[in-house]
């Protein structure tokens, strides 16, 4: 496999607050390559937003801070930093969608301008060319009738429309990673088939990397290569697509599949949800984080964290019971079987 075109390593965020300090992102690492999609999958609050964020410059301080990690885009450490030899990185070689397109976009301003001053800014368009190029990227964002909507407001503008234009101000500056941060939230079955498509065309046409960031497991499915399961501000789980869906190996993912509904036309299948809440990162647990929720936790999930355990092809998970001093270790993509063993004496 060939170098990462993103590598982050050991990634710790924090954030003050009244009650206490929030430890949002405990020691994340992973590797995006270009041309692929990485997915971020875990519930609300897990720090999925936060690790995207950190690398992006968006972590206000105060009250957040990075404490430790790196993240290298093609060798360079860019946490802290503004720009590479001369070029910025937020909006020029790393663009954002974000989650609501409605407070992202200025209502004050139509929607072209708003996209040329990317190109205003980052690329030193003149005010005609930058708007020219934005009716462009809106027709290619797949918005009828472009040069009329260009000059519309975002309150005329359809949810699914101003979805595409977050997309087009994403790609103005042809970034080599675009992070997607929740782009389908809101929007109805039809136009987030129509979302997903279009961000794999523009994937396939300009090489581009992309991180997505989601809890539909669905969208998952359809979209991404790599897939990292985030848990109390750690990976828990790492892997393909497929050993992912069909060789989970983290009772969390289990949990998370269990939960997802199909459609299976009998309609037997019984949605089974995760008991019980996320643990409290005023004052994380010091075994693993999921212990309390784990139908197949130990006694040494409690007091011991798990270290990441390599299995097969890449798949790694953090969790004990693929530890080799457990008896009853899963082999490689194979479910665990959470038997007690040495690892309970």
């Amino acid at each position: 496999m060939s170098d990462p075109l993103l590598s982050i390593s050991d990634l710790r965020v924090e954030f003050d607050t009244y009650g206490g300090i929030v430890q949002a992102v405990r020691g994340v690492s992973f590797d995006v390559q270009a041309g692929q999609t990485t997915a971020i999958v875990g519930e609300s609050g897990c720090g999925k937003s936060v690790t995207v964020q950190s690398v992006m410059g968006l972590i206000p301080s105060p009250p957040g801070r990075i404490t430790s990690g790196r993240a290298m885009l093609r060798g360079t450490n860019i946490l802290g930093a503004k720009t590479i030899n001369g070029q910025d990185i937020r909006g020029d070689q790393i663009g954002m969608i974000f989650q609501d397109p409605m407070t992202s976009l200025n209502p004050t301003m139509n929607i072209g301008s708003q996209i040329a001053e990317t190109l205003i800014v980052h690329r030193g368009y003149g005010k005609s060319r930058a708007f020219q190029r934005a009716i462009e990227l809106l027709e290619m964002s797949k918005i009828p009738e472009a040069e009329k909507r260009a000059r519309q407001y975002p309150f005329e503008f359809s949810g699914g429309m101003l979805q595409r234009a977050m997309i087009a101000m994403a790609i103005a500056c042809e970034p080599d990673i675009l992070i997607a941060d929740e782009p389908t939230t809101a929007l109805d079955v039809t136009i987030q088939a129509q979302i997903l498509d279009l961000l794999g065309d523009l994937q396939r046409e300009r090489g581009m990397a992309i991180i997505l960031i989601t809890h539909d497991l669905g969208v998952v499915a359809r979209m991404a290569d790599e897939v990292l399961v985030m848990y109390a501000g750690q990976i828990v789980e790492q892997g393909s697509v497929d050993q992912i869906f069909y060789h989970s190996a983290h009772p969390y993912t289990l949990g998370l599949r269990a939960a997802m509904p199909t459609n299976d036309p009998s309609g037997s299948k019984r949605l089974s949800p995760i008991d019980g809440s996320p643990p409290d990162l005023f004052n994380p647990p010091p075994g693993c984080g999921y212990c309390p929720r784990c139908p197949q936790a130990m006694k040494i999930c409690a007091g011991e964290p798990p270290p990441v355990i390599a299995l097969d092809q890449g798949q790694s998970a953090r969790c004990w019971l693929h530890h080799p001093d457990n008896p009853a270790a899963a082999k490689p993509n194979q479910a665990p079987t959470g038997q007690p063993g040495a690892m309970d004496e």
